[in-house]
């Protein structure tokens, strides 16, 4: 009981250092659990806004939940103040292997669940308490360390833990997710924690546990990372089979880029998949319907200079360069990686007819905001195949803004189009979208074409997404000063899919289901509604 009031009191410990060096070791552990503790924060947003969509929501649930927790955590660490050294090192193991296994179970659950919101907020809780009980007890170490005022404390372990975080932060970017990946980067930085916390313990204040408390200790911390070492062997055999269950037993190409992941399905052209952070892209079952609609319409009036924004892989630029009298198409694509992809995949190399190998056609890689602001060129057709509107962030290239920009790209006799996402399915969302094309100063002309397979934000193969999702899409044709209706007539090559019939009846349909009382918005957050 004595030895306990001491501890409460700032005692000093049995130190195999000397207290300087203790005080530096403490926070030195700080620092690295810091870095860790927000790594798993990280990971968590990240891998949620893959699975789940709606980077900010996801953000805003994982943050809020982890604050909420680490005052939990904080609270119940108070009744381990009399045993820190040995409550700091289980905590750690418990966090480094709740944190670094976080990855592995939130995509198991994706995978063969087909959910990870309720593991999501479980890890996010979890996690927060850990974390929150980790500066209490520190408290209570580094003083018995080296005696000093509360307030020389609280500032020396805040100021370690704020640079800890801030490597962490960047680290987990730019170092760990090129290098490691997502599912590697958590466990490795599980062992990491693991490492750090064990090692404070089991060196600095191993002359305040008993005998039972140090080889529990080993115990602990050795099987957990000896758990995250085995996982990180067996992790590629995992992310192949999760794969499998989410995508299916025909999963080609699998590669993380510096931008998202892109998985290409299908043993040949005719059943071709290809998945951006896993929704799905192109169908090649019926993927000539969306880019005939897409392309076509905009294409009746000079077309010599075309510039396509997005549009990576291809296919819209197969269905511009049908036309012999353009002279030059400019693909801005931000991922260089998918239009690399569509030239060499022998599948999708065939299915956009070797488009990107034509001389007339220029592939850009950058963002199409900051490179629209920087280009002075004027274009005849510009073509909007980017990813759908209700991604979080693709949002801003759904803008007034942006379309001002494009509005001054645009040649004297100029046209736009825009996919604008599921009319049928997401009412508010194309209507948004339309407002803010209007905003840009653009007269617009709606229109759409119904497809088995219009989904973009879930695989059909999945069951995912409400079945109006998969049957419409949306499109404006759009034009400076001008209504755009005369460009709806059948012209240039012959579609597989349409006629010109087809979408002035589609065009009429999108008039009639227009909302009432929308007003233009910039920097829109496009949110979906199932029913206006």
């Amino acid at each position: 009981m004595i030895d306990q009031q001491m501890s409460l009191r700032g005692g000093a410990a049995r130190l195999p250092v000397r207290p300087r060096t203790g005080r530096f070791l403490v926070l030195a552990a700080v620092f690295v659990c810091a870095a860790c503790g927000l790594v798993y924060e990280l990971e968590l947003v990240a891998l949620a806004s893959y699975l789940i969509g709606d980077s900010v929501t996801q953000a805003s649930v994982v943050l809020s939940v982890m604050v909420f927790a680490m005052g939990i955590g904080s609270l119940l660490a108070k009744r381990l103040r009399c045993r820190a050294a040995v409550g700091f090192g289980m905590i750690e193991a418990a966090l480094a292997l709740i944190g670094g296994s976080s990855a592995l179970v939130l995509y198991a659950s994706f995978a063969w669940l087909g959910d990870s919101q309720y593991a999501l907020v479980g890890f996010s809780l979890a996690i927060g308490v850990l974390i929150g009980a980790e500066i209490p007890l520190l408290m209570t170490l580094i003083q018995r360390v080296d005696r000093q005022d509360a307030g020389g404390a609280v500032a020396d372990l805040f100021a370690a833990d704020y640079v800890g975080a801030l490597v962490g932060g960047l680290a987990f970017p730019f170092l760990l997710l090129p290098m490691l990946g997502q599912l590697t980067g958590a466990l490795f930085t599980g062992a990491v924690n693991a490492a750090a916390g064990g090692a404070l313990v089991l060196w600095v204040f191993r002359r305040d546990l008993s005998p039972r408390s140090r080889w529990l200790l080993i115990l602990v911390n050795g099987s957990v990372i000896a758990v995250l070492a085995t996982a990180t062997v067996l992790v590629d055999d995992f992310e192949r089979a999760a794969r499998r269950a989410v995508y299916g037993d025909q999963v080609r190409v699998a590669v993380q880029t510096g931008v998202q992941e892109v998985v290409v399905t299908g043993t040949d052209r005719d059943s071709l998949g290809l998945y951006l952070d896993g929704r799905l892209r192109v169908s090649a079952r019926d993927e000539y319907r969306y880019h005939e609609a897409l392309v076509h319409p905009a294409m009746n009036g000079p077309r010599a200079r075309v510039l396509i924004l997005g549009g990576g892989d291809g296919l819209a630029a197969r269905e511009v360069l049908r036309y012999r009298d353009v002279r030059a198409v400019t693909v801005v694509e931000l991922d260089p990686a998918v239009t690399r992809l569509a030239r060499t995949d022998p599948a999708l190399s065939e299915l956009n007819g070797h488009a990107l190998r034509d001389p007339r056609l220029t592939v850009v890689g950058a963002d199409a905001f900051p490179w629209l602001r920087s280009d002075r060129g004027r274009y005849d057709v510009v073509i909007s195949d980017l990813p759908d509107p209700g991604i979080t962030a693709s949002t801003k290239l759904y803008s007034a803004e942006f379309y001002g920009l494009v509005a001054e790209a645009l040649a004297p006799d100029g046209r736009l189009v825009v996919h604008a996402g599921q009319l049928g399915a997401r009412p508010q969302t194309f209507w948004t979208v339309e407002a803010s094309v209007r905003a840009g100063g653009l007269t617009t002309r709606p229109y759409r074409v119904t497809g088995r397979y219009a989904g973009f934000a879930a695989s059909p193969d999945r069951g995912g997404g409400d079945a109006r999702e998969r049957e419409d899409w949306g499109f404006l044709l759009a034009a400076a000063g001008r209504a755009p209706q005369a460009a709806l007539a059948a012209g240039g090559p012959e579609p597989r899919s349409l006629r010109g019939r087809e979408l002035r009846e589609g065009a009429r349909a999108a008039a009639e289901a227009r909302l009432p009382g929308l007003v233009p918005s910039t920097l829109i957050h496009p949110r979906y509604w199932e029913d206006a």
